[in-house]
């Protein structure tokens, strides 16, 4: 069964075995923050060098010892055995592992999502229904549009001003449930005040 969970994976050794469209994918997935992120394969597409300053690719075939140090382990090879002895070290080593087309092998997968600055919305079938996941994810980003980084960020400064200030629990906690209720203009005149 998998669970929901935002992982903070700065500073994270990831491997990523294999050097084709999905390895890049994932590749870039990973490149929004600073990580140490290494690629593994004896063959790139040409669209890692668009990224080779950013990462460290190595022009090998997957050994253990490369996936040895790193904690999240993504596997997006074309060779289904290959994938399963990855797949059964990551699980011996205790290492997040993706397989990028196998989630039964894989412990974690990447599901779909939308980033507006500190709203992070994401939605996944568990692999049963892609193109639902993608249907969901295009309704995500017309409901929830670029507007709502500004407005998460008001409601964090307003949420911060009323831990501060507003000692009685109860009226607290009022007021603050109160907030998600305020329209962007409502939000910028309380930081006004």
């Amino acid at each position: 069964m998998l669970h929901p969970i935002h992982l903070n994976t700065e500073n994270m050794c990831i491997t990523i075995i294999g050097g084709g469209k999905i390895a890049f994918r994932k590749c870039r997935f990973f490149l929004t923050d600073r990580k140490q992120i290494t690629v593994v394969s004896k063959h790139f597409i040409s669209e890692f060098d668009t990224i080779n300053t950013q990462v460290k690719l190595i022009h090998d075939t997957y050994k253990a010892e490369y996936i040895k140090n790193s904690l999240i382990v993504i596997a997006a090879t074309d060779n289904p055995k290959l994938n399963l002895e990855i797949a059964n070290y990551c699980k011996q080593h205790q290492k997040l592992i993706n397989i990028a087309n196998d989630s039964v092998l894989s412990n974690f997968i990447i599901p779909a999502h939308i980033r507006r600055g500190s709203l992070l919305l994401s939605t996944s079938t568990c692999g049963k229904s892609p193109s639902l996941t993608a249907k969901i994810k295009q309704e995500l980003e017309i409901t929830y549009d670029d507007s709502y980084e500004h407005y998460v960020n008001l409601l964090g400064e307003a949420r911060k001003k009323i831990l501060a200030t507003v000692n009685d629990p109860i009226t607290r906690k009022a007021q603050l449930n109160q907030l998600i209720n305020l329209s962007l203009e409502e939000l910028e005149n309380l930081k006004r005040n």
